[in-house]
């Protein structure tokens, strides 16, 4: 789910009748631009005094080539690893010292750095997020990308090659998508990829992506808005622009067919993976198959998890999904038999689950159900102003998906406009036989006999 609310909104979602759902305030912000580019969006609150500093790069894996994966999620490492003023461990000893926080992530479409720090840290945090941006490279060496190389392929180890499961997500996504659509790797990489990047490579990735104007800022939370605005025009003001970026947006070619994949891991129960293409973030009949998720797999009520966890007990755990992306998105179902229980008996079962929703739709109090968790857990979710999914860092997710930080009164609009027949028509439209993949992990025969 993608849904995102600002945190005024709690209280009128809490208070709201089902019949009459309370409109929801919008957030307060100001955005302007610096000559170079840079986008920048304030969002004042003086709840707490705390302030959330998020820095959106419009980069990810959607942007690699075969050949060259894993360049976004390897950049993000040597992001941390010092800058022209501040040496390696300068920038985590700053925040620590205020008792702030720090992190960054790479996903498909996005590289993402924030802090959350007391107030009166905010200028702290500004110097950090530029001398990153505008002067990491005088220090960027082969020392380094030998170390974060290494550090990155042993996540990739540690994340999915030596856990149970871990490489089924990579099969998936590799038979979901053909070769040069970029979803059809995961942020990660590979092996060989990681092992090819030359130090040339990496500043070019640098040069190319890493510009104030392929970049945008988010202040959230207790600052005054004229000083912030000075702040930020004082330590980004004199970084230069980049190059227009040259964002690709490749259409991906159909599933033909059902395919049929099978591994093996050692795990000690098998696991079934069900896997369609949907449609990108934001686009038609997205929110309803994220609500048509909820309707199978979220909570003990839910259509999957009654039947097959509950009532017949032949399964573990099931769970459902539409994650959807800048440039397309997929639909997951994942189930775990119990022991004797096959996946053939799930699968079944699970076809049958969503046959019925292609021929009658959910009761509207499911979808009324499905609606009001995706509200209140996106409020919830917003309780800080930085962080992962803060108020900071969903006014950048918004601007780069739709070009309006504050959208969410919109988004909210999308899943609360689905009625039980849109979800019906979605499942019809997209959640075909002829048209997914289907991945079977099974226990290699080494571990399963260690579990007799």
């Amino acid at each position: 789910m993608h849904l995102a609310l600002a945190l005024c909104g709690a209280l009128a979602l809490a208070a709201a009748p089902a019949s009459k759902p309370t409109p929801i305030p919008a957030t307060p912000y100001q955005q302007f631009k610096l000559p170079n580019g840079l986008n920048v969006i304030l969002s004042e609150d003086h709840t707490a005094p705390i302030v959330g500093v998020d820095v959106h790069y419009d980069v990810g894996s959607k942007d690699e080539k075969p050949g060259r994966t894993g360049f976004a999620h390897l950049f993000e490492h040597l992001m941390f690893q010092g800058s022209e003023h501040l040496a390696k461990g300068e920038a985590d000893r700053l925040i620590e010292n205020v008792g702030g926080g720090a992190n960054g992530a790479t996903s498909q479409d996005q590289t993402v750095y924030w802090e959350q720090v007391p107030s009166n840290a905010l200028e702290q945090a500004l110097f950090i997020e530029s001398d990153r941006m505008g002067w990491l490279l005088p220090t960027l060496d082969q020392a380094k990308l030998d170390n974060q190389r290494e550090v990155v392929k042993n996540e990739r180890r540690q994340s999915y090659e030596m856990q149970p499961y871990g490489t089924a997500f990579i099969e998936l996504m590799a038979n979901v998508w053909d070769p040069e659509f970029p979803y059809h790797w995961l942020p990660i990489g590979s092996h060989e990829d990681l092992t090819a990047a030359t130090l040339q490579d990496v500043r070019d990735f640098f040069k190319r992506w890493y510009g104030p104007n392929n970049a945008s800022l988010a202040i959230a939370g207790d600052f005054d808005p004229a000083e912030a605005r000075r702040l930020v025009e004082k330590w980004f003001g004199a970084i230069p622009a980049s190059p227009p970026p040259d964002h690709r947006a490749p259409s991906p070619k159909p599933i033909a067919g059902e395919k049929r994949v099978t591994i093996e891991d050692e795990v000690e129960l098998p696991r079934v993976y069900v896997a369609w293409q949907s449609p990108r973030a934001f686009a038609a009949d997205d929110a309803a198959l994220d609500l048509l998720a909820d309707v199978l797999a979220d909570g003990k009520s839910a259509r999957l998890v009654k039947r097959l966890v509950m009532d017949e007990r032949i399964a573990q755990n099931v769970s459902a999904g539409q994650q959807s992306e800048l440039l397309a998105g997929t639909f997951l179902v994942v189930a775990t038999p119990k022991p004797g229980q096959t996946v053939e008996k799930l699968l079944g079962e699970i076809d049958q689950e969503i046959e019925r929703l292609k021929r009658e739709p959910p009761q509207p109090e499911e979808l009324e159900r499905a609606v009001n968790k995706t509200e209140s857990g996106a409020v919830f979710s917003l309780e800080p102003v930085g962080g992962f999914g803060g108020r900071a860092a969903t006014l950048n997710r918004y601007w780069f998906q739709t070009g309006d930080p504050g959208y969410f009164p919109k988004d909210i609009a999308r899943y609360r406009q689905v009625t039980p027949e849109d979800v019906r028509a979605a499942a019809a439209r997209w959640l075909k036989k002829d048209a997914r993949v289907v991945l079977t992990v099974k226990p290699r025969a080494t571990a399963a006999k260690e579990t007799k």
